[in-house]
């Protein structure tokens, strides 16, 4: 069970993140709190929010990586959250910036951006 103290910090950044990105949280509350609670379970065992939504023979050294901790490199270059915490306002992950043979397109067709206002990294030319 995370602290009370890493639940309110993951909480608070992803209310945070979710202004920036212009994304929503998944429409099922469940899906919500059980990536809430794992990010947070990390930043207490681990002190990253590592992605609780896969597996890794080696935490520490997938820490030393930075791809999965929260934001994932996914997230911040083409809006697509794993997870599925960062979505569309139907639940389902925005998949319109990823490349075309990306699992996630093969797995949810085209999910356009609900604000492609605040654009990925990858539509920013960074």
């Amino acid at each position: 069970m995370p602290s009370e103290k890493s639940l309110e910090l993951i909480r608070k950044y992803v209310d945070k993140y979710l202004g920036k990105t212009g994304t929503f949280t998944h429409p099922e509350p469940e899906v919500t709190e059980a990536v809430v609670q794992g990010l947070a379970a990390h930043v207490d065992t681990l002190g990253k929010p590592l992605c609780p939504c896969r597996f890794y023979p080696d935490k520490q050294e997938e820490i030393t990586r930075r791809t999965w901790i929260c934001p994932c490199d996914d997230m911040q270059q083409y809006k697509y959250c794993h997870c599925m915490l960062f979505v569309s306002e139907g639940g389902l992950p925005i998949t319109e910036y990823l490349p075309e043979d990306h699992d996630g397109r093969q797995s949810y067709g085209d999910v356009a951006d609900p604000s492609p206002d605040k654009a990925p990294r990858c539509k920013r030319g960074k």
